[in-house]
């Protein structure tokens, strides 16, 4: 079982950057595939990206590709979100995940959860 807790979200003007931190504890971080999903108000969670095991394959969003990186150092139990051109509309709750099979777009499929970090960008 893996604990993961998300931090960095803020409120920043449209065009800012921002990088958000999930840190791990528990079992062997490196062993699961981490993901970064978003939810607005009234919207179900959404995909943003996702990161293999050891870092050498990711996805994402076609809304934020070319704008955020994902990445992960596995010696410090840590996965980023590199957002930059941030605009209004990736105003929500971003949420980090962690799951044992491969990488996955499906929210469904991530085993665990963290409690969120508010990202809220204004225009």
């Amino acid at each position: 079982q893996v604990q993961v807790v998300e931090s960095g979200g803020g409120l920043v003007q449209a065009g800012d950057s921002l990088r958000l931190t999930c840190a791990a504890s528990g079992r062997t971080f490196s062993t699961y595939t981490m993901g970064w999903f978003r939810q607005a108000p009234g919207k179900e969670r959404e995909f943003v990206a996702a990161i293999s095991r050891n870092g050498d394959a990711t996805s994402y969003a076609a809304s934020v590709k070319g704008r955020f990186t994902i990445s992960r150092g596995n010696a410090k139990n840590t996965m980023y979100l590199q957002m930059i051109s941030l605009k209004p509309e990736d105003t929500a709750v971003y949420y980090c995940a962690a799951r044992l099979g491969l990488r996955s777009l499906m929210a469904y499929e991530y085993d665990y959860w963290g409690q969120g970090t508010q990202v809220t960008v204004s225009s």
